[in-house]
């Protein structure tokens, strides 16, 4: 419909309006209806070696139409599947998400377990300016499942339609509910039922993996079994790791990451980022965590032994640690560690560095761990998309959509942001009441938005099965396959979790 005949529509409105006899006479005009969005899927048949085989396989870039109780088409979701062919429904499937909310796949498609890698610098340096080069990705899993990424509403292509209320898919329950449907469909339009089923994301991604595995196991009768979940760079107690003046815990948590970043840029000397993380661990949950639970009521004299060992651990001086109160944030230490050099170290990977405007700040100006690797990745999820598998939108790819993030519903009944957020419980309830399920958690040394002792913390807790727990470390940050030998490593070992089933 035109703009012209829509201004000629609002005319012969206005007139009707002003001669009640006319509008008697006249058919009054009926709204348009917007047409409801088409469903687009695009295919490819390729091949490539992964794992060491050579597989042929099937790349489908497809939407999926949620819809209201009337019909009304609610949200566009876009999944990226590559199955091996000939198709083998005895074959694993692994459903791949990541996180924020508001995170696109981008990050595990592109970077770890896709057929296709972006080739960006492995030794924490930034990405620079195209071309980033799109290569072959032996280290995906296609030899031993079949792959299903999928961008939530709000992320990548993935978008609600208009006059949809954002509090129907932004939050914890609305997303995992969503996510757990379009599995549903896409195990049933793909004759899936009865294959093993794997599930997993990174960072956020960890958190709506609780979600949809009390969604797909949990809520209704008609149950998705599933057989390993799989966790990258974990955050499951909010709680926890809230820095909100008052909560101990917060400094508890990122005290061993402390460590290893200050081993990794020669502050602290140490056998290993593992061996100084294990002393790091010891510290925290016994002398630290004793001194910050006294409060003002720390002794002198154990005020001074525990600050000793925190410049220790930490390469902060004592007279810094004292200012502070032995709480110190992280964006505090991004910025203090190696003020000396006049450089900053990163949130999502402390291996990284930055140079801020000038060196007298407190915080950082900003992440040198994300802007030193978000062009690289956000130009080949285009490419390969648009170009390659024939996706056709004007929409701009949400790497990191702002939508989800600003609409969010943190609590799990509903009712707003609950003041201690903790979905680790979910966890434990799945392994619970499923005897087969097994859990398989990667952590990052340098990793500071999901700290790897705020993952134990949240993990080693009483209700959660310990003899069913895969627990992986790397020496690299959040998304530790940035690093070549980590990626390498990390694809080996999940590859070996999903042989084990």
């Amino acid at each position: 419909m035109n703009a012209r005949f829509l201004t000629a529509l609002a005319a012969v409105s206005t007139l009707a309006l002003a001669h009640p006899t006319a509008a008697q006479d006249a058919p009054k005009p009926e709204a348009a209806a917007k047409p409801a969005p088409e469903r687009q899927s695009r295919t490819r048949d390729l091949a490539g070696t992964f794992g060491g085989q050579r597989i042929a396989y099937r790349a489908t870039i497809a939407d999926t139409i949620l819809s209201d109780d009337a019909g009304k088409a609610e949200a566009v979701i876009v999944t990226t599947s590559y199955v091996k062919t000939p198709a083998d429904p005895t074959r694993p499937v692994f459903f791949i998400y990541n996180g924020g909310p508001g995170s696109g796949s981008v990050w595990l498609q592109m970077g770890a377990f896709g057929p296709k890698r972006v080739a960006i610098p492995s030794d924490a340096k930034d990405d620079g300016a195209p071309p980033y080069p799109l290569v072959d990705n032996p280290e995906s899993l296609l030899d031993v499942a079949d792959l299903v990424f999928i961008d939530p509403p709000g992320t990548g292509f993935s978008h609600l339609t208009q006059g949809t209320d954002p509090k129907k898919y932004y939050g914890l329950r609305q997303d995992g509910r969503a996510v757990a449907t379009v599995i549903r469909r896409w195990i049933n339009d793909n004759g899936r039922w009865n294959s093993p089923k794997f599930l997993g994301g990174e960072s956020y991604g960890t958190t709506r993996t609780a979600m949809v595995a009390d969604e797909l196991e949990g809520s209704t009768y008609n149950d998705v079994g599933l057989n390993g979940l799989i966790l990258v760079s974990t955050i499951l107690d909010f709680g926890a790791e809230d820095t909100t003046p008052g909560n101990e815990m917060a400094y508890v948590v990122t005290l061993p990451n402390m460590a290893t970043t200050a081993f990794y840029h020669g502050k602290v000397e140490a056998a290993s980022a593992a061996a100084v993380a294990e002393e790091a661990r010891r510290f925290a949950i016994g002398p630290f965590a004793t001194a910050l639970l006294k409060g003002q009521d720390l002794p002198a004299e154990e005020r001074a032994s525990v600050r000793k060992e925190l410049s220790r651990l930490t390469g902060l001086s004592e007279e810094y640690l004292d200012q502070a109160n032995l709480r110190v944030t992280d964006q505090r230490f991004y910025k203090e560690l190696l003020r000396d050099r006049g450089l900053t170290v990163g949130r999502l990977d402390s291996r990284y560095t930055g140079t801020d405007y000038d060196n007298a700040g407190e915080t950082p100006d900003n992440d040198p761990s994300f802007y030193g690797i978000d062009a690289g990745y956000t130009a080949a999820i285009n490419s390969w998309a648009r170009e390659t598998l024939g996706y056709k939108t004007d929409r701009e790819y949400q790497a990191i959509g702002r939508e989800p993030g600003r609409n969010w519903d943190w609590s799990l009944d509903g009712s707003g942001r609950a003041a201690y957020l903790n979905v680790a419980p979910l966890i434990g309830q799945a392994l619970r009441q499923n005897s087969q399920l097994r859990l398989f958690n990667a952590q990052g040394y340098y990793d500071f938005a999901t700290p790897f002792f705020g993952a134990e913390y949240s993990l080693k807790r009483y209700g959660i099965p310990q003899d069913r727990i895969t627990w992986k470390y790397y020496d690299a940050g959040h998304m530790m396959y940035i690093r070549d030998e980590d990626r390498a490593k990390l694809s080996a070992d999940i590859r070996a979790f999903i042989r084990a089933r």
